[in-house]
């Protein structure tokens, strides 16, 4: 059993906080070492994997600036917040209690502490992974370590994934790709560190290519997809070869590559076992969006009761994302809701209306269920992510929640859009087959030409994955515009902005300290796009 384990696994792990250079040891032979060395060493290795969705809920005040405390700064799902709140499909009230209010507003620049919040959590989260890797050699002959190092190698292309479509330069509106230092970012993504990258190697490590980055983790993600059936780890909050799959749709929709995202969406609804969430699931009070143990999510993080988020009470998802928790910032008047022109488009027969309060003299209006009925007069605010078995009460219950990082009902929704770019027929009837059969009976697509029915397959997967992380994706990958100013918003006088195309906010920037630790940083940043736009007025 030679070269299976890393000798310095456990030393990484538990050095204290973490860094994104430096490198680890070469492999110990553990031929030479007695059985309970060996045993120990794999149970650090495994001990490795399960770091990384540990890691997902972290509360890691670190991430911000010495001496000070961000309350959004709880790991991973508090960043599908912040993309949500970049779109137009999530507005909230004029309330100091937003902590996302920057991002709504689009004020983000290089120089800020929240913009560091999103690249320290994201490499921070990527060496957990590459610690994970790291502690099972790539060339095994042990199908076991093959398949423990293929989950750290699905977890490691996700991470990467976001960051690559959430950075990289596209064209917009208002800003050029052309720095003030003369250098060109088009297409540009973020830099690559993986468990053997160097410190001398991280400190000159230029952001990567379309292509290169595509080809990163088309690499980790062909490894794992050969590998992963061999993993022991059975387990939701660890991807599975179903969730390989679907992470090989999302990679090919960003390249836009859409007969492969087709072909690997496909096999990701037919390898995963899940099907989509029935009516009274996703509406139940009790365990609506709020639990693991469902028949749809194929992958999801868990907030647990002695995590440092849900001690806090109000730094974690259920406190940002559920108005129905009475302890909450989302409680006391910073709530998440729809945009108003979304919420109209969406039928009466469509079960995902009732995830939202519905106006006073709505056919819905009696119809919406709740854990907390003290929120039934706040049209259109959410109640799709529910307290931890309906306790709004107890921030101890009610925060120890789960949330979904991928369900196969977005598999669904890629497979219709890519099979639409193709054959815009074969397209729609795909997305007529799942709305009828699983959201709105009387679903019909009235769209024709192939950009609408596109559109439409779009808009009806941001409807699904509404508070999910995705929507932006598209909307960037796509050349969407966003639309917040218009006769009847519900969108705060300071958030309205309407777009011609992608917005230029959607090319997130890097922190400009970065360029002090990487110097192949400086001068290849995104332009800050703060200032830029101007609050439509007189609406």
């Amino acid at each position: 059993m030679k070269n299976i384990l890393k000798s310095t696994f456990i030393v990484a792990l538990s050095a204290a906080g973490f860094s994104l250079t430096g490198c680890i040891d070469e492999v110990q032979p553990t031929s030479s070492v007695s059985q309970g060395q060996l045993d120990s060493s794999i149970k650090a290795a495994e001990s490795g994997i399960y770091a990384m969705p540990g890691f997902m809920p972290n509360f890691d005040t670190s991430g911000y600036y010495p001496g000070s405390t961000s309350h959004i700064d709880f790991g991973y799902s508090s960043f599908m917040h912040v993309r949500d709140c970049m779109t137009g499909d999530m507005p909230k009230p004029a309330t100091g209690l937003d902590r996302y209010s920057l991002w709504g507003e689009a004020y983000v620049t290089s120089s800020l502490a929240y913009t560091q919040l999103i690249w320290n959590y994201y490499y921070k989260q990527i060496l957990s992974t590459n610690i994970a890797a790291g502690a099972y050699d790539a060339e095994s002959e042990n199908q076991t370590a093959r398949g423990a190092r293929s989950v750290a190698m699905a977890y490691r292309a996700m991470l990467y994934l976001d960051l690559a479509r959430w950075f990289e330069f596209l064209p917009n509106e208002v800003t050029s790709s052309i720095t003030n230092d003369g250098n060109d970012v088009m297409n540009l993504t973020v830099p690559i560190v993986t468990e053997a990258t160097t410190e001398e190697e991280a400190r000159n490590n230029p952001r990567a290519t379309h292509k290169a980055m595509f080809d990163f983790i088309l690499s980790d993600l062909t490894y794992a997809e050969q590998n992963i059936r061999y993993s022991t780890f059975n387990d939701r909050t660890l991807p599975n070869l179903g969730c390989v799959y679907g992470l090989l749709a999302r990679l090919y929709m960003w390249d836009e590559n859409y007969e492969k995202a087709a072909e690997y969406a496909d096999l990701a609804i037919s390898t995963s076992g899940r099907t989509p969430l029935t009516q009274a699931a996703w509406t139940d009070p009790m365990t609506g969006f709020n639990s693991l143990n469902n028949t749809s999510w194929m992958w999801g993080m868990k907030f647990e009761k002695e995590n440092d988020a849900v001690i806090t009470g109000i730094c974690n998802w259920t406190s940002m994302m559920s108005p129905e928790a009475k302890y909450g910032y989302a409680g006391a008047g910073a709530w998440p809701m729809i945009d108003a022109s979304m919420y109209a488009r969406i039928s009466d027969t469509d079960f995902r209306k009732l995830s939202w309060v519905a106006p006073a003299g709505s056919p819905l209006a009696n119809k919406v269920s709740y854990c907390n009925p003290l929120i039934s007069g706040r049209p259109l605010v959410s109640v799709k992510f529910r307290p931890g078995e309906g306790n709004y009460m107890e921030p101890s219950v009610g925060s120890a929640t789960a949330v979904p990082l991928m369900r196969i009902e977005e598999m669904h929704f890629i497979y219709a859009e890519a099979t639409a770019h193709g054959n815009a027929a074969a397209g729609k009837a795909a997305i007529e087959n799942f709305m009828t059969n699983y959201r709105d009976p009387e679903y019909k697509c009235e769209a024709t030409s192939q950009e609408d029915i596109i559109e439409e397959i779009v808009f009806q997967k941001r409807v699904e994955l509404w508070g999910e992380g995705q929507s932006l994706f598209d909307i960037k990958r796509l050349n969407y515009s966003v639309t917040r100013a218009y006769a009847g918003t519900n969108w705060r006088q300071d958030f309205r902005y309407n777009t011609t195309g992608r917005p230029a906010w959607m090319n997130m920037v890097i922190i400009r300290s970065e360029g002090n630790n990487n110097k192949a940083i400086q001068g290849w940043n995104n332009p800050d796009f703060a200032d830029l736009y101007s609050p439509i007025t007189g609406i």
